[in-house]
Parts: C-alpha cells; structure tokens; sequence
C-alpha cells in the first residue's frame, strides 16, 4: 500500500494478497499486522504526480507489485535485486548458499529477521 486511505486498516506500508482484480476496486486480504486476515476493498483514487514539469491527474491503485518465488524455484536464475524473509526458520542443509548465489553485489540483498537488521551471512 502506497497511500494512507482507511487508518488504521489500510495505511502507507501495509502487506497485501490480492484476490480478485476489478475495473476499479481490488479485493485483497492483509497479510501482516494487526488487522491481519481481514479482507479489504482498495479503489482507485486520483494521483497528482509532483515531478513533471506540467500538472495532470490520474486515476490509479495505491498499491506497488511485488514477485515473490521460492528457493527451489530460483535456482539457474540471476537476479538483479533479492529479498528474503528469515522470521521463520525455513533453511535445510545448503538452501542459504543457494539464495545468496541469485544476486551478485551484497548491496542488493535484502534480508528481513525478527530484528529487523542487515545480517551478514
């Protein structure tokens, strides 16, 4: 969610799974939070872009897209930028060096813990 619309239930930030795509509402449910499990409407608002030498408005969905794949299923691919989530133990014998081998430049690896820092692997 890139948009504060309904606080404290959709705010900047909030984790969602879509389930159903329409012309001008998304049906998604939050997969994170407080308020997680709870399925939520998202309409398309208008957008006012600020870095364009001209006004315009735009009707749009607040939400950005994001992939998400498995250990398993990465492997052969090269990635430009990766992520993992490290909250739950998820890790057999040889799955970190997989993970770590998608992207080149530790720069580009982002590593989500219950502590919330970049950790060294």
């Amino acid at each position: 969610m890139l948009r504060n619309i309904n606080q404290p239930l959709l705010c900047n930030g909030t984790r969602l799974a879509v389930k159903k795509l329409m012309n001008n509402v998304i049906e998604a449910k939050i997969i994170k939070g407080k308020y997680k499990g709870e399925d939520v409407l998202i309409p398309r608002i208008p957008m006012f872009p600020t870095d364009l030498p001209f006004d315009f408005r735009r009707l749009q969905f607040p939400v950005r897209l994001a992939f998400v794949i498995t250990i398993n299923k990465s492997q052969g691919q090269s990635l430009k930028i990766c992520g993992i989530n490290l909250e739950f133990p998820c890790f057999a014998h040889g799955r970190i060096r997989n993970y770590t081998s998608r992207v080149r430049e530790w720069e580009n690896h982002h590593i989500y813990t219950l502590q919330k820092k970049r950790q060294k692997i």
